[in-house]
């Protein structure tokens, strides 16, 4: 047992006052003659047991009414979990879980009513005179002050759903910061939450002993749920009138087994390729939609199931952008030969516009415009070329080199080794054959039929002369074709956002026949096609991605996302560096959806929100895990509690003051002043 106030404990002197008055009783005795005395010995000794029986009685209720009105002042505990009661004002701060995943139902309605009314019986807890926070997943400025009950009660009265999630660490951290915030010794958090697995990392959440954290656990009537995870194309690059394979992973969190359920793609609104899956429980599956795209330009798409009750995740956006035409540079030296077979490549086909420029007559200024660019037998690259080269690259673009007869080895290893790839050591005239395709990668992949070309011996490209390439082993190699002696013929680096196809030999037929193989035109429109910014399909809300954009604004003009089914609109912040421009939406978005960003009054590109998938996962910690977890992680500042019959104001009364006995005291303090009233008026 402890006590609030011990200081009162010093009254219990006051115990002195009715033992110095039974032993030194002050009645006055007055003298009774009597006639006949034979009987008065008796009588005497048969008065005296009485009277002291009486004044012993009279003095123990005397001296428990002080003990125990003492008692009452100094307010006596016990205390709950071995926790003192700390005089004064107190600072609470209370998190409210507003994620989707508190819309479910349980039977006093949804988890975000409960956890209302489980704040509101936090506060009924405390003095009017104690301060608190409220907080939500939105972290908005309103919630990050102490305020009263009063003020407490209209801000819990405004909490409604949200997109937003935090890990259970970053709730901690952000209550903390405001509770530092106050002079009062006593500081108190509670955490109100279904408590997702997905978001509750308590290996993350460190031991203040300053303030205690209170877990507060909620929990549904049914964690069942079916939904979209995510999407992707099988290739990269989209193409015009081409045949393309979209994945889509479903998941199910859930007891029941799903069979025949639909699944819609819509493509600007019209639908395309209805499909079906079926789905065991607690388990994923992926659907393959297969589409044609049939015109040019940016494409809004949209994934739809139908599941119950939580139906925020059955909805699943993504944007994509379908080629009109790819820009292709050039770039060749005075009589280079490789400039037919490359005019014959892109310059018949209408997907792409090829542009040819010597190079003693480039202009720097018009690279960025370009997808691809191929330097056609240069003998030597100079240190400015070779910067906007790999600044080019960084941005995206693509560079294919031919080298020529007779290069200057140095300059090309300055530019090659200044984008971390391999670089040319010396020309090796040695006649040789490229034996091998790696038909693993992208270039090549869906090029060949895999089992007709390892039950053939194809004719690959003989090479007369060819440069020797450097290995480093820290470098980004991807090997395309490889001689028969080991050394690499064609390779790919990556650069950033951009990729580097280094080749062994020209286009010169002094080199090789690979000008005039049929494996040159696949490998040369494959990097074209691959030179094609390839950005996100969709953006998660909460994640505060940076959205790059293709087209930087000048002037009076601004960028803005609309929302293309609503007047949404907002003007976001961006942010040019290294010559590209970066949105931050900052939260802004709230609702999943295609949207598109402008410049001014030009559309730009589109993007695609979804929420966060982590709240689709319902799987949340029971109380008893909960307890586990925090014994593991040595947290001995946080606690669980579980209200059982009583409510939570109650358990949170004695939680944090203990169970108290003040009134308990004052009872017995009143009953032994009765006891010594009947004891002097009637005990004679």
């Amino acid at each position: 047992m402890n006590f609030t106030y011990p200081a009162f404990l010093f009254a219990l002197a006051a115990i002195a006052i009715p033992i110095i008055i039974h032993l030194f009783n002050f009645r006055k005795f007055k003298t009774v003659y009597f006639s006949n005395i034979r009987f008065l010995k008796e009588v005497k000794q048969e008065t005296q047991a009485k009277s002291k029986l009486k004044h012993l009685l009279v003095l123990a209720a005397r001296i428990l009414a002080i003990l125990f009105l003492v008692f009452a002042f100094a307010q006596p505990y016990i205390p709950v979990n071995n926790k003192k009661v700390a005089a004064g004002d107190k600072l609470v701060s209370v998190y409210i879980d507003n994620s989707f995943s508190m819309d479910a139902i349980n039977k006093n309605g949804t988890l975000l009513d409960e956890a209302k009314k489980r704040a509101g019986e936090i506060v009924s807890a405390y003095k009017a005179t104690d301060r608190f926070q409220l907080l939500t997943n939105d972290f908005e400025g309103k919630h990050q002050r102490l305020v009263n009950k009063e003020e407490f009660i209209e801000l819990l009265d405004e909490i409604k759903i949200s997109p937003s999630i935090h890990s259970l660490s970053e709730i901690a951290s952000r209550q903390a910061d405001v509770l530092e915030q106050g002079a009062s010794k006593s500081k108190t958090a509670f955490v109100v939450s279904d408590f997702q697995k997905t978001i509750s990392d308590f290996q993350q959440l460190k031991s203040d002993t300053g303030i205690t954290i209170n877990l507060v656990p909620l929990v549904a009537a049914e964690k069942s749920n079916v939904f979209i995870d995510t999407c992707w194309f099988e290739t990269p690059v989209r193409q015009l009138n081409q045949a393309e394979r979209l994945h889509v992973r479903i998941k199910n969190v859930s007891e029941k087994v799903l069979e025949n359920n639909s699944i819609k793609l819509f493509i600007n609104e019209q639908q395309k390729t209805p499909a079906s899956f079926n789905l065991d429980k607690e388990s994923e599956t992926e659907v393959v939609l297969s589409f044609v795209s049939r015109e040019t330009g940016l494409q809004h798409c949209r994934i739809e199931i139908n599941d119950y009750p939580v139906t925020f995740d059955d909805k699943f956006y993504f944007s994509f952008e379908v080629a009109k035409n790819i820009p292709v540079l050039s770039i060749n030296a005075s009589g280079a030969e490789g400039s037919t077979y490359i005019n014959k490549l892109f310059g018949t086909d209408s997907l792409f516009i090829l542009t040819n420029s010597p190079e003693n007559k480039l202009d720097y200024s018009i690279l960025s415009s370009y997808r691809l660019i191929v330097l056609n037998e240069l003998k030597s690259i100079s240190s400015g070329l070779a910067q906007e080269l790999k600044r080019f690259m960084i941005s995206g673009g693509s560079v294919v080199v031919f080298p020529g007869v007779d290069i200057d080895v140095n300059t090309y290893r300055d530019f090659l080794t200044s984008v971390n790839a391999n670089y040319y050591e010396r020309l090796d005239t040695a006649n040789s054959k490229v034996d091998r395709i790696n038909l693993e990668h992208a270039v090549y992949n869906d090029v060949f039929d895999k089992k007709t070309f390892s039950a053939t011996n194809l004719n690959l490209p003989v090479v007369n002369r060819h440069y020797v390439i450097s290995k480093a082993s820290r470098s980004s190699e991807e090997n395309l074709l490889r001689l028969q002696n080991g050394n690499t013929f064609l390779s790919r680096f990556t650069v950033e956002k951009g990729k580097l196809y280094l080749s062994a030999v020209g286009l010169n037929a002094d080199f090789s026949n690979f000008a005039r193989h049929a494996v040159f035109v696949p490998t040369l429109y494959k990097a074209a096609m691959f030179s094609l910014a390839t950005a996100p399909l969709f953006y998660t809300i909460g994640n505060d991605d940076v959205i790059e954009s293709p087209i930087a604004v000048t002037g009076e003009n601004v960028y803005h996302i609309r929302s293309i089914n609503s007047d949404f609109d907002i003007i976001p912040e961006h942010k040019v560096m290294d010559g590209k421009t970066g949105i931050m939406v900052h939260n802004q978005v709230k609702e999943a959806g295609n949207y598109n960003l402008f410049g001014g009054k030009e559309r730009i590109t589109g993007v695609s929100f979804n929420f966060n998938r982590k709240e689709s996962d319902l799987s949340c910690y029971t109380a008893d895990e909960l307890t586990f977890q925090l014994a593991s992680n040595d947290l001995d500042n946080v606690n669980v509690i579980e209200t059982g019959a009583q409510s939570l104001q109650q358990s949170l009364t004695e939680l944090e003051q203990g169970k108290k006995l003040w009134k308990l005291c004052i009872i017995l303090a009143l009953l032994f002043l009765a006891a010594e009233v009947l004891l002097l008026r009637f005990m004679k």
